[in-house]
């Protein structure tokens, strides 16, 4: 079994930040959903054989006085910070069975903020969907959507209702009547990654390519076809839908054909759809190991970080869910050797 440390005073560099923790980082809040976080980065850090960082944020909160004299009033910080160290321990003992190294720590400052700033040297963050509110909190709010839009690392999310998958229990009603509508059909051992044509999806493809190479698992490439929206009102004629998407399957056997290049050994599958792109990744997520997605695509402009694709999967997949974030990729300069390119001009 690797180490198990815990440093609630990390050491700091000469600006005060958290020093830089590598390998996987995982937010914890002692919520169900920070328990399913861990245990997900705690299986992924022994699978990759990184280290595992924990980290739990907290902030002191301020009231306005109502008194004559006015100001601000604090609430006692130790107390606070006693309550974020017992989470961290907690989570710490989780782990312990776990073979890896791992490193733990209590942050005062936003959650967000803190997981961003460590997402600049990290490996991989992970978080659960939606926490206490006060550390790694709030329904996709501020920490779980930030992340997949800004992070520097790949970001995983992952949903309360994997706890069955992940060997953990939750009091959450309207979860457990989600888990029993659901059944007990087996995972498959799949890895499905969307793509749309744009350079972001093939990025996220080749992120997928590997986690699939890494836990044994097939790699399913989705292109779904939405039906044509408003904003295509102006076509002056009819397009032929069918035309279209077998011209798309030519696009993509020829991106399959370049994965294939790159990764030789590894099973792999394309599936091609008519209609919505969120709609087909959830549906898939229900008995998949894992979900890949871009930060965004296609349809979303050039300042949105988390288009309407990513962000509709991460509020709705029954899957984790990983995020890869727009980065460079030596490997994309020889796609064209291999055919037309889907979406291009």
């Amino acid at each position: 079994m690797g180490a198990q440390e815990m440093h609630p005073d990390p050491e700091r560099d000469g600006a005060g930040t958290p020093a830089a923790p590598g390998g996987i980082v995982v937010g914890v809040d002692g919520s169900d959903h920070g328990q399913c976080a861990l245990v997900w980065a705690a299986r992924e850090a022994e699978r990759r054989r990184r280290p595992l960082h924990i980290v739990t944020a907290y902030s002191v909160p301020i009231f306005a006085a109502s008194g004559l004299d006015g100001g601000y009033a604090t609430v006692d910080d130790s107390v606070i910070r006693e309550g974020a160290e017992a989470v961290l321990q907690q989570a710490v003992d989780k782990v312990s069975g776990y073979n890896i190294d791992v490193d733990a720590s209590v942050e005062n400052g936003d959650a967000s903020g803190v997981l961003l700033e460590l997402s600049e040297t990290a490996e991989l963050l992970v978080v659960g969907t939606r926490g206490r509110g006060g550390f790694v909190g709030r329904l996709l709010g501020s920490v779980s959507s930030a992340l997949p839009a800004h992070a520097k690392c790949p970001t995983v999310t992952v949903p309360l209702i994997c706890a069955d998958r992940l060997g953990e229990t939750t009091d959450d009603k309207r979860i457990r009547a989600e888990q029993a509508k659901a059944g007990h059909k087996p995972v498959e051992n799949v890895v499905v990654v969307g793509v749309d044509g744009s350079e972001q999806a093939r990025v996220a493809v080749l992120e997928a390519a590997s986690q699939a190479e890494r836990i044994g698992a097939t790699l399913r490439v989705l292109c779904a076809v939405p039906q044509y929206s408003g904003s295509l009102a102006w076509v002056p004629a009819p397009m032929d839908r069918k035309a279209l998407l077998a011209d798309i399957q030519v696009q993509l056997d020829a991106g399959m054909a370049w994965l294939k290049s790159h990764y030789p050994a590894l099973p792999m599958e394309a599936e091609l759809r008519d209609g919505s792109p969120v709609d087909a990744l959830v549906e898939a997520s229900r008995h998949v190991e894992l979900v890949v997605v871009g930060t965004r695509g296609r349809g979303g402009f050039t300042g949105m970080l988390l288009g309407s694709t990513s962000a509709g999967v991460l509020h709705h997949a029954k899957s984790p869910v990983l995020v890869v974030p727009d980065r460079e990729d030596p490997r994309l300069a020889d796609r064209a050797n291999f055919g037309p390119i889907l979406g291009a001009a």
